[in-house]
């Protein structure tokens, strides 16, 4: 009967699991498509500018890094998807409100930045460990089939609240002429509405609540991995996953591979608009190429995955495609729109390829125990890539722009950046690739049989 209710339950499940991934991407991508505003903050009542931006965006990976994620991934084992969750998914909702007040509270500039930094980081580890309830409850849930195909459709899901930040945002901020000042209530706009879809997340996750205790009931368990003694949590447990080459080679890939297209979407704006002379709504319709990509490929390279297997070399394939993307971006020539088009075509093949073989091979190569500490680990790191780059990338656009015409200048800087981490994650990819055709026994790149 267990099997049954998950059969017929676990679709239900993940459209709940969803809302709060969609609401979570939305409010973090916000900004992305107005990110070239903050090059004048003499525009902004709020008063940022680049630099600012760029920290302000680093706040979400900062209580991540420094061993948020790691400690709340161990509670997840320990107290399960919806003690934690439910905690998570209230704080990242707290954090998103804090960072609405700071855009409309009128404070200083700097005393406005300081507040909506700690709401992003409240907002960034709610968000994070959310994620990772959310992933570690479609393990659990599709466990008997087609668990790359959900997580990529959960993924893509996710990403349309990128996609629909990317294109609302320059509505709900209208482009102003020359001369006028956007106020603080025209820039926390898009907050507002994050903060509506938040509400609609927290209240889908208690229906998923209801829903997993539900399945627990019937199956006999409680909200834990496993009740068998041997199966319990132990933390030497931990410091095995990173004796694990498969594991350490699957979270550095995340690294940077994620810092080469999250990191680039926070500052899309201010880069394809110099580089290919193209207006705010182009630049915004480019870059949302990714997100709406993602929801027609994801589950579609899932359902491959879950069929034909190797992983590994789908993996290889999408580093390889952000790579023409960012070479594209930074030396196709300038003024040409169409490039820019082309590599977001590419780009977007590759966000989807990567996480559609990725994230089920975890799973794979660790014990059910510590799944949600490894997927937490895999999150830290990634989540250091990308507070660095990010901050690295205002910081060369902010030093750039203080020269006269040096916009596309900046821009190529900054690609030159991401040109560099796709090559680190190619070789990641490649390493993990040789890896598993040499160990064919670990089953790393075999089908879904189950």
């Amino acid at each position: 009967m267990t099997k049954d209710f998950r059969k017929y339950s676990c679709w239900a499940a993940l459209a709940c699991l969803v809302v709060p991934m969609f609401a979570s991407y939305y409010f973090d991508d916000m900004f992305s498509t107005l990110s070239h505003l903050f090059e004048n903050p003499s525009v902004l009542q709020l008063g940022w500018n680049s630099a600012d931006y760029g920290l302000y965006t680093s706040g979400y990976s900062v209580l991540c890094v420094f061993g948020g994620l790691v400690v709340c991934g161990m509670l997840l084992d320990k107290w399960g998807v919806r003690i934690t969750g439910s905690i998570f998914v209230t704080m990242m909702a707290g954090g998103a409100a804090l960072v609405t007040y700071s855009l409309v509270s009128g404070l200083p500039p700097k005393t406005s930045l300081s507040v909506a930094y700690i709401g992003c980081m409240l907002f960034g580890l709610g968000s994070e460990i959310a994620g990772v309830a959310v992933t570690r409850s479609i393990a659990k849930w599709f466990r008997d089939g087609n668990m790359a195909f959900a997580m990529g459709l959960q993924l893509a899901i996710a990403r349309l609240g990128t996609a629909f930040a990317l294109v609302i945002s320059p509505k709900l901020v209208a482009a102003k002429a020359a001369g006028q000042t956007y106020s603080l209530m025209e820039t926390a706009r898009p907050a507002f509405l994050g903060l509506v879809l938040m509400v609609a997340g927290m209240i889908l996750w208690a229906v998923f609540v209801a829903m997993d205790a539900r399945f627990d009931r019937r199956a006999g368990l409680k909200d834990t991995v496993d009740t068998a003694e041997e199966d319990k949590f132990r933390f030497p447990d931990v410091l095995k996953l990173l004796k694990n080459k498969r594991f350490i080679a699957i979270a550095l890939l995340c690294v940077f591979f994620y810092s080469s297209i999250i990191s680039f979407k926070k500052f899309a704006s201010a880069i394809l608009i110099p580089r290919f002379d193209v207006p705010v709504e182009a630049a915004s319709w480019m870059v949302s190429m990714l997100p709406f990509a993602t929801v027609v490929f994801a589950p579609l390279f899932g359902i491959v995955v879950d069929k034909i297997g190797h992983g590994t070399r789908w993996m290889l394939i999408g580093a390889a495609l952000a790579l023409t993307a960012h070479l594209m971006l930074a030396f196709a020539p300038s003024g040409v729109p169409f490039y820019g088009y082309l590599a977001m075509v590419f780009l977007g093949f590759g966000y989807s390829l990567v996480p559609a073989a990725m994230w089920p091979s975890v799973p794979r190569i660790v014990p059910d125990k510590v799944l949600g500490t490894a997927f937490s680990l895999i999150y830290w790191v990634q989540n250091l890539g990308l507070m660095s780059f990010k901050m690295l990338a205002g910081k060369i656009l902010s030093d750039s722009n203080l020269d006269k015409g040096v916009s596309e200048a900046g821009a190529f800087r900054v690609e030159v950046m991401f040109v560099a981490v796709c090559v680190v994650a190619i070789a990641l990819a490649y390493a993990l690739n040789l890896y598993s055709r040499r160990n064919p026994q670990m089953r790393l790149d075999f089908p879904d049989k189950s």
